[in-house]
């Protein structure tokens, strides 16, 4: 069964440096016979932390979402109204947008985020 997968910042991260630190059956999830996901907000901030000097990459993360026939999720007045009226368990902005985005659009978010299992959200582990 195809399932429809958005992919955590982190997640999206590991997977761009190789895949190493997900789990192996996640992993196979994410490359094989799924739709896949990635938000804006991710992209986003990706490149803030870059800018910032917080976080360097030895691949290009646009070159291997485009490659990697992931699906780009741009970020709609629907997602940021959801967003903002989510209790305030995880206070990480962009992460609360991703909850959101997987809830408005019934995906299922893939993440190693402890604090993102107090939403009503489907998560699959990716370690």
């Amino acid at each position: 069964m195809v399932q429809r997968l958005l992919l955590d910042t982190h997640t999206l991260l590991w997977a761009i440096e190789g895949g190493r630190k997900l789990r192996l059956s996640t992993l196979g999830e994410i490359f094989v016979n799924n739709h896949v996901y990635v938000s804006a907000a991710s992209y986003w901030e990706i490149a803030i932390k870059a800018a910032l000097g917080k976080l360097q990459l030895a691949n290009d993360p646009l070159e291997f979402i485009e490659n990697s026939g992931f699906t780009e999720l741009p970020v709609y007045f629907r997602h940021a109204v959801l967003a903002a009226s989510l209790p305030l368990h995880h206070r990480d902005p962009f992460d609360r947008m991703l909850i959101a985005q997987a809830q408005a659009e019934r995906l299922t978010l893939v993440t190693d985020d402890s604090h993102i299992a107090r939403y009503d959200v489907r998560i699959m582990p990716a370690r």
